[in-house]
């Protein structure tokens, strides 16, 4: 079971804009444990994917290790780390996700 991690500064903001739906959104999220290659994959970073979730008009991002979802044993999905970091609506969608890969690649990920 793959474990799925939410950022806080992601939670506080959908606490603050959903409210009582953000319960389904969570487990919506959380359904990636037993399903880690839900999903729409919108790009990738040296082996980090990045993927969306969409609920309603708004999409949630996540990152994972691209080469354990694609190629991973059983074990090795049960120890894949997806981890949600943004949020956006439709329209700001291409920015978040340049956002996230400026990133990942400031991070180092550019190099592998």
């Amino acid at each position: 079971m793959a474990k799925v991690v939410v950022t806080a500064s992601l939670k506080e903001e959908i606490f603050k804009r959903f409210k009582a739906a953000s319960e389904k959104i969570f487990l919506q999220m959380k359904s990636l444990e037993h399903n880690p290659h839900k999903g729409k994959a919108l790009g990738h970073v040296a082996g980090i994917v990045i993927k969306e979730l969409k609920y309603e008009k708004y999409r949630f991002y996540f990152i994972t290790d691209g080469h354990v979802l694609k190629f991973g044993t059983d074990d090795e999905l049960a120890a894949l780390l997806i981890k949600f970091v943004r949020m956006s609506d439709k329209k700001n969608q291409q920015k978040i996700i340049d956002e996230i890969k400026t990133i990942l690649k400031s991070m180092g990920f550019d190099a592998l």
